[in-house]
């Protein structure tokens, strides 16, 4: 994260906190009659030094980032930018990416499903956009630590612990991330917990590419500890590390965008996870079925879903409703959701 921090202090922070928190005028020099400020320019007057985060690539800075006392080695700058990263950066991914998602490859057939919720697209990025601080919030620290050098991420693709270890890190990071996200979700499954917690996501039985993040803010932060987690046990080179979480933000739609393309018994796709949404206790994995198999939680999606002229049929819908409306009445007791029916056809953003 720490060459993400880097792009945003040259291009954006260093402007904002040089604006806020000027750096102090130096002190009077009584021998010359001079201000010391006058002779030395911001680079001059600064302690802080600039060290490149990467050696692949580098945003050098402009004066403006000598212009401050906050300057980039404060701490409380580092987690107030970090903050405000995860939150607009991930809101922009979120946006961009569940927009186009929503116009080229959502089924608009979803609207009339009976159990899409009422006005569920504004409620959906409602709930995902009020979350959003909150999960920055939390999540801050762990940046924060990566940042101050306590994580095991390495930059130099020479580096790698091991040969190939450049390329084996993908796979082990999603196998790794795929198994504890697994249990986390599961847990948060539990009658103790899940009515606080989970059940707000669990509030769009047929979701959207909206809902891709539409949690409870502590419910959305417990499920991504683990790719928080993976950096201080594991290498893990820097910008596969960008890219992983930019990657991962990027599936979390794609499993709620409706499309029932993988019908795979490996991937956990977007009708694996429709069959979650539906019927509660099951697909709780991540990217694969792997640990729904050993769990005893995996349930095949049905083979109508794969099917143009069956996906959306009404015979299909009530199936679907007689047990979504059994196990509803089980795990949460009345169902206090709002439905709209068949009146949706049209319905935009």
């Amino acid at each position: 994260m720490d060459i993400g921090l880097e792009f945003c202090d040259t291009y954006i922070f260093d402007y904002l906190y040089a604006a806020a928190f000027p750096a102090q005028p130096a002190a009077y020099n009584l021998k010359d009659g001079m201000s010391n400020s006058s002779m030395l320019d911001a680079r001059g007057a600064s302690q802080w030094q600039f060290h490149p985060a990467s050696q692949l690539v580098s945003f050098p800075p402009t004066d403006a980032a000598y212009a401050t006392q906050w300057t980039r080695d404060n701490v409380y700058r580092q987690a107030l930018s970090l903050c405000l990263i995860t939150w607009f950066g991930g809101a922009a991914i979120y946006f961009i990416v569940s927009t186009l998602s929503y116009i080229f490859i959502f089924d608009k057939t979803t609207f009339k499903h009976p159990k899409f919720l009422k006005n569920q697209i504004r409620m959906e990025i409602r709930q995902a956009a009020s979350a959003m601080p909150f999960m920055a919030i939390l999540t801050t620290p762990a940046f924060v630590a990566e940042v101050l050098g306590y994580s095991k991420l390495y930059d130099a693709f020479s580096d790698e612990p091991f040969p190939y270890y450049n390329w084996l890190q993908f796979p082990f990071f999603l196998l790794f991330t795929d198994c504890f996200v697994y249990f986390i979700h599961r847990g948060l499954h539990h009658p103790w917990v899940y009515k606080t917690l989970h059940k707000p996501h669990h509030k769009w039985i047929m979701p959207t590419p909206y809902a891709s993040i539409a949690f409870h803010p502590v419910d959305g932060f417990l499920q991504s500890v683990p790719y928080h987690v993976f950096p201080f046990i594991f290498p893990l080179q820097k910008l596969a590390y960008l890219a992983l979480f930019v990657f991962v933000q990027i599936w979390t739609v794609f499993i709620h965008d409706g499309e029932y393309v993988a019908n795979s018994p490996i991937l956990n796709g977007a009708a694996c996870h429709t069959m979650h949404h539906l019927y509660f206790n099951y697909n709780y994995g991540q990217y694969t079925t792997l640990w729904d198999r050993l769990g005893g939680s995996y349930r095949k999606p049905n083979e109508e879903l794969f099917r143009r002229e069956s996906k959306m049929g009404q015979k299909e819908w009530e199936r679907q409703s007689r047990e979504m409306e059994r196990l509803v009445k089980e795990i949460e007791g009345e169902d206090d959701r709002t439905y709209e029916p068949e009146t949706n056809s049209k319905k935009d953003i």
